[in-house]
């Protein structure tokens, strides 16, 4: 009884880590200041008229 209730905890927390990736919200924008201001690393830029989050590559000399 036990197995199976393992079992069922571990297909949740596998199935939910899905979830978490495949939703995304967008915002809509005009210019880049349109875009809210995240958290570093990432940057936001305006494509196509939705926002767009990057991450800058730091490039080791």
């Amino acid at each position: 009884m036990s197995q199976i209730r393992v079992f069922v905890y571990a297909l949740i927390i596998f199935l939910s880590q899905f979830l978490v990736v495949t939703s995304t919200t967008t915002f809509p924008c005009v210019s880049d200041d349109d875009c809210p201001v995240p958290l570093p690393p990432p940057f936001a830029k305006c494509v196509d008229g939705i926002c767009e989050f990057f991450i800058k590559a730091q490039v080791e000399k």
